[in-house]
């Protein structure tokens, strides 16, 4: 039954990286999703292109498993050479956009959850979370439906970890800055610089280190990546404005975050968070799935990349087959066999507990 069903997870993924999905564009996607669960007789709900499901013996006195991933891609860069809608297996890699990230791990959670659907005998309910706007944030993805989905313990978000366990993934904290100066003409004296006051700014940025480091997510890491300033060649401009990115660890709320950033700013500084929601996620070493994983000769890790993770509340795990070194490249692709892997180890790791 494994053999069959991977067979036609990767069926769906052909289809699914020959299907146009950017964010907030994923109608075709859902209607190939939503044709897996017609053609098994399993009930599902879809509000806007997030589709979802349980198990056929949903117990409400049971806790929930949620297997969740997205089938939303970002728009393929200039370097490609191959056609990003065309899937195509070559010296056993499944070429295409969204095949990697995380085409590859939702079509390998889709093939476990209808593994498991028709199963009596479970300590576990499972729901599946075929999801949208993962790659943009929008807000019209999973954080829409967490209020539709029933007494979740924990999830498997499914983005590319070599089927390692993402045991915590750092959170996102973006910081719009605006420095301020004192406008004049080039030609006169002028010791309120706007830029050159966005020089000590960013300095302190480079340089400041937050005291707290975790033991599987490192340090705090404030890195800034925008500068904007002035119009034109002979006018000192009025504010200078940068854009910081900082990835947050799990001994810090972006919220404390903020509050340190706006304590160590002069006046002539304001800053404003874009959102405060995308914040750190993590799972204890010792969680039953955890531990089913490592049974299984599966190392853990922290993961600096953000994922679905940091919108749930509950513990998560980030585990799913493909490289995440393979998003968002030019020629994207999955080995084959590393879907087949994913769903087999999914499916053990699972087996463990429920």
């Amino acid at each position: 039954m494994i053999e069959k069903l991977t067979d036609q997870a990767i069926e769906l993924l052909h289809k699914l990286i020959e299907t146009q999905s950017f964010s907030s564009e994923e109608e075709g996607t859902a209607q190939w999703i939503e044709n897996w669960f017609i053609q098994r007789a399993i009930p599902f709900e879809r509000e806007h292109h997030n589709i979802w499901a349980y198990n056929k013996y949903f117990d409400k006195d049971k806790p929930t498993i949620l297997l969740n991933s997205h089938h939303d891609t970002v728009k393929p860069n200039g370097n490609y050479t191959n056609d990003p809608f065309n899937a195509f297996v070559e010296d056993g890699k499944l070429f295409g956009l969204g095949s990697n990230d995380a085409g590859g791990c939702l079509v390998s959670l889709i093939a476990t959850f209808t593994y498991f659907y028709e199963r009596k005998d479970l300590n576990y309910n499972f729901v599946i979370a075929a999801t949208a706007e993962e790659e943009n944030s929008g807000p019209l993805g999973l954080k829409s439906i967490l209020k539709y989905l029933k007494n979740v313990e924990f999830a498997i978000v499914g983005e590319p970890t070599l089927m390692q366990l993402a045991i915590a993934e750092k959170g996102l904290l973006v910081l719009d800055v605006s420095i301020k100066g004192t406008a004049s003409h080039a030609a006169h004296p002028n010791t309120d610089n706007s830029i050159y006051n966005a020089l000590e700014v960013i300095k302190w940025f480079k340089e400041y280190a937050l005291e707290k480091s975790s033991e599987t997510l490192g340090k705090v890491k404030m890195t800034v990546t925008q500068i904007s300033a002035g119009n034109q060649h002979n006018v000192v401009p009025s504010h200078c404005d940068i854009v910081v990115d900082i990835r947050v660890n799990d001994r810090y709320k972006n919220e404390e975050i903020l509050e340190i950033v706006k304590k160590a700013m002069p006046e002539n500084v304001e800053v404003q968070p874009r959102s405060l929601h995308l914040g750190s996620s993590s799972i204890p070493k010792d969680h039953p799935i955890v531990l089913s994983g490592v049974g299984l000769g599966r190392t853990t890790y922290g993961s600096p990349t953000l994922s679905d993770q940091s919108v749930l509340s509950c513990p998560s795990l980030k585990l799913g087959p493909g490289d995440s070194t393979r998003s968002h490249s030019a020629n994207e692709f999955i080995y084959v066999d590393e879907i087949r892997e994913g769903v087999d180890l999914y499916i053990k790791i699972l087996e463990g507990i429920v």
